[in-house]
């Protein structure tokens, strides 16, 4: 019996892109370098433990359209980002996400 209950339906293109698999030394800078070539980045972030500063290994990118975002999911999901290979899809709004803090 599968109990995995977890929606992997796409999720519907955005401006803001999630970045799984980074490198634990990847920094903001590298995911905006690795991005910029597809449009006006306007905000890249690596995810970070906020007791350490340590990576969670994931993070976002956020273009100007959604048109440099859905050419970015395209061109950059499976490729190496610091020797990784990375997942990017679109990011879900904060509302879809399941509360983890529950139960």
């Amino acid at each position: 019996m599968d109990n995995d209950n977890r929606d992997f339906t796409p999720n519907e293109p955005s401006q803001k892109l999630f970045i799984g698999g980074l490198a634990w030394a990847a920094a903001d800078e590298d995911l905006k370098t690795a991005f910029a070539k597809f449009g006006e980045v306007i905000a890249a972030s690596v995810v970070r433990y906020p007791d350490t500063g340590r990576s969670k290994g994931f993070g976002f990118v956020e273009y100007a359209t959604i048109e440099e975002a859905v050419e970015a999911q395209k061109e950059m999901d499976g490729k190496e980002i610091m020797g990784r290979s990375v997942k990017v899809d679109f990011a879900k709004p904060k509302t879809d996400r399941p509360n983890r803090d529950r139960e």
